[in-house]
């Protein structure tokens, strides 16, 4: 396979994984805007939305007041200025896949291009009512996404769409459990609260993993739980070690194929074996921020080093 389209591929995956998330990080902010905690939580909780996507102020920074539920649907959804936006990932999946056509079946393709026609002429989210049907329409979208990829032919295409995903994956997460915990809850409001609780509720909605909660361990919802979960329960498919052993398998299957192999394989499984090494208490001790931020930036050189490994142009 030729390393343009190669990269085409891996970008594809990343591109597609990121409009997901963004758009259930949408629909989450939404819910839990929508409950009456007042004007000030609402506009926090939007706030922290741009800040989980690179588009908020920096924590501690009083620069809410245009953070409505209608600017930062528009500005995560539709946005043309900002790259991490619904359409302009989904542009840029669709340009991708374009360019690697050959490499994909007409089912992938068609997931793909049709995503990008539901959403190219959207001008405005709307209101409440009109935001969720173009939510729904947007995962709906990428349900079909997911469901053609997991038919393809398991070789370097389906393997290089699902390493994109999962370094994505990753990098969502830790952003999204960052976030909570450096800016989301107000100073005026206590750990613990109800407040508390639902923030917490909805970013495991943002995950698609409140039953999953409740499966694995039985209890009330706690922080330090939702963090164990997210963190260290590799049964999550978008926890941190779950997409970090993802990474570790799909480089070894496209080494085995191509005789690839190096400082991308070296990398990822280094990380790996330390993440499954660690416990959310030690995480805690040392700083869970700093734990996250670490993670992020390993996570950053991991995808320089794959490009460099494959020779992504």
């Amino acid at each position: 396979m030729l390393s343009r389209t190669a990269a085409n591929l891996y970008w594809i995956g990343r591109y597609m994984e990121r409009a997901e998330f963004t758009t259930r990080l949408m629909e989450a902010t939404l819910r839990l805007s929508s409950l009456s905690y007042g004007v000030d939580a609402a506009r926090a909780a939007w706030v922290s939305a741009l800040a989980v996507v690179g588009r908020g102020p920096p924590p501690g920074e009083a620069t809410t007041q245009g953070a409505t539920a209608f600017n930062v649907c528009r500005t995560l959804a539709l946005d043309d200025d900002n790259p991490n936006s619904v359409r302009s990932t989904l542009s840029k999946a669709r340009d991708n896949a374009r360019s690697a056509r050959n490499a994909l079946t007409a089912e992938v393709w068609e997931a793909i291009n049709r995503a990008w026609l539901d959403i190219r002429d959207r001008t405005s989210p709307g209101g409440v009512q009109t935001t969720l049907s173009l939510i729904d329409s947007l995962k709906a979208n990428s349900r079909g996404f997911e469901g053609a990829l997991v038919r393809m032919l398991r070789h370097e295409a389906f393997w290089f769409m699902r390493l994109g995903s999962a370094i994505e994956r990753g990098d969502n997460t830790a952003r999204l459990l960052d976030v909570k915990y450096y800016l989301l809850l107000p100073k005026s409001e206590k750990i613990g609260g109800a407040l508390d609780r639902d923030q917490w509720t909805a970013i495991l909605e943002t995950v698609s993993a409140r039953n999953a909660y409740r499966l694995l361990y039985q209890a009330a919802l706690k922080p330090w739980l939702v963090a164990d979960m997210l963190v260290f329960r590799d049964e999550l498919p978008r926890s941190i070690v779950g997409a970090s052993s993802e990474v570790v398998d799909l480089l070894a299957d496209i080494g085995g194929r191509t005789g690839r192999q190096g400082e991308a394989d070296r990398q990822a499984r280094l990380r790996h074996s330390r993440l499954i090494e660690n416990n959310i208490e030690a995480v805690f001790s040392d700083g869970l921020h700093e734990f996250l931020r670490a993670y992020i930036a390993e996570n950053n050189r991991l995808d320089a080093a794959i490009s460099q490994q494959f020779r992504f142009p």
